[in-house]
């Protein structure tokens, strides 16, 4: 719930880690060690791409971290934009993104495993809701809307360098298709 009232960037993404490390420590607790792992495995792709995203906006205007100062940058940074994009639909569980993979897993052994409830389960969704509103807000303060950055700073607006570029293409690239690690069984039934 934190995340909902934030309006530091980077603190919204730090509370969202939290949220996540949260699942994770509930599918150990489920006993489902394996699908603990694969959230953080999943995890680490679209969780870096967005702290990383983050890092290039906030190098765009010049160290500015609070959302309520940014919008409009979509048109102005189109490749952040769509790499934080990407990233945020992996960590809201969205199919086929990374995400939804490893979220089911755990939502489903919150259900389904001699240990979980209705009840683990409606939190572990509630929780995830709660993710996909905070981001998405994140996304529309940030790139959407009017610009409320001073005339100075938005003469200066511009995308990160080719260093920063390709690791973020790699880890949005990752938070698409590192989900598809989780089903051997699928892949072997198609082979």
């Amino acid at each position: 719930t934190m995340g909902v009232t934030q309006y530091n960037l980077k603190k919204v993404l730090a509370y969202s880690t939290m949220s996540q490390i949260g699942l994770m420590v509930m599918a150990c607790g489920l006993g489902a060690f394996s699908v603990g792992m694969f959230h953080l495995y999943t995890h680490a792709f679209f969780k870096a791409c967005l702290f990383l995203g983050a890092g290039a906006v906030l190098h765009a205007l010049a160290g500015e971290e609070d959302m309520r100062r940014m919008g409009g940058l979509a048109r102005r940074m189109p490749f952040t934009f769509g790499v934080f994009l990407l990233a945020t639909l992996a960590l809201c569980g969205l199919p086929p993104f990374a995400g939804f993979f490893s979220k089911d897993e755990i939502l489903w052994s919150a259900y389904a495993s001699t240990h979980g409830s209705l009840a683990l389960w409606l939190v572990g969704t509630a929780a995830s809701f709660l993710t996909a509103f905070y981001m998405f807000r994140a996304v529309f303060m940030t790139f959407f809307g009017a610009s409320h950055v001073d005339h100075e700073v938005a003469h200066h607006i511009h995308e990160p360098p080719a260093t920063m570029s390709v690791v973020l293409a790699i880890l949005a690239f990752g938070s698409v298709v590192a989900g598809f690690i989780g089903l051997p069984q699928l892949w072997r039934e198609m082979l």
